[in-house]
């Protein structure tokens, strides 16, 4: 399996029939809620190892692991998420015009309306993982592009903030703002993102080659400890 190959048809199909079956918790994830979700891990200011965020696919509880038959299944699974996010990873890589965030649609009053509610949810649970690095792009002027993801998003709304919202009308415009902000949002974070990789600090300065070497002989490091490294 290749994480570089997007879903087929059929993967995209079986990985959504597992995320609603019995066998997963009422709170896990959906395919549009998780790619909202793996949208923000990949476009925001901190890569995330995938064995902090994949628990937070199958539910907030602590045991909503899902219940598979065996390792192969898991690893299955585990691996048509992972291909599903490189899939995303690429699309902002290669061609970020060509993102189409995962949303639902429905007729109301004989109109084909979206309904971004569920892809929101999972970009603010993806934001919530790294709530203090996401920090810098509220005091930055593409601050209200987040407020579609707000509205349509957030577990709790203000009250007055509930009129934006109590449409299909509506939430179909915000979805669409949405879908609109998830490139410049990108943009922004681009030049700021940072690896998940941390790099080792050297605690003590390194020693030179001309200095008395660590080990306490009284040689020069170049012709003690550091005599094999001069080898090379």
């Amino acid at each position: 399996m290749h994480l570089d190959q997007p879903l087929s048809d059929k993967e995209f199909n079986e990985l959504d029939q597992f995320l609603l079956s019995d066998r997963t918790a009422d709170d896990c994830m959906a395919m549009d809620s998780l790619h909202g979700f793996l949208t923000a891990l990949v476009i925001g200011p901190e890569e995330v190892p995938l064995a902090e965020w994949l628990p937070h696919v199958w539910g907030a509880d602590d045991n909503a692991t899902p219940t598979f038959k065996n390792d192969k299944e898991y690893e299955r699974i585990v691996g048509l998420i992972a291909r599903f996010m490189n899939e995303i990873a690429i699309t902002f890589e290669v061609a970020p015009k060509e993102y189409e965030p995962l949303f639902c649609e429905h007729e109301w009053e004989g109109k084909p309306v979206l309904d971004g509610e569920a892809w929101a949810w999972g970009f603010s649970e993806g934001m919530a993982l790294r709530a203090e690095a996401w920090e810098p792009i509220y005091a930055a002027p593409v601050a209200p592009l987040l407020r579609p993801i707000y509205l349509l998003g957030a577990e709790e709304i203000e009250e007055e903030e509930l009129v934006l919202v109590d449409t299909p009308i509506k939430t179909h415009k915000l979805t669409i703002e949405m879908e609109a902000a998830i490139p410049e949002i990108h943009k922004f974070w681009q030049p700021l993102r940072k690896s998940a990789v941390k790099t080792v600090q050297r605690e003590e300065p390194k020693v030179g080659r001309n200095d008395p070497c660590s080990c306490g002989s009284g040689k020069k490091f170049k012709k003690c400890c550091g005599a094999s490294e001069g080898e090379d």
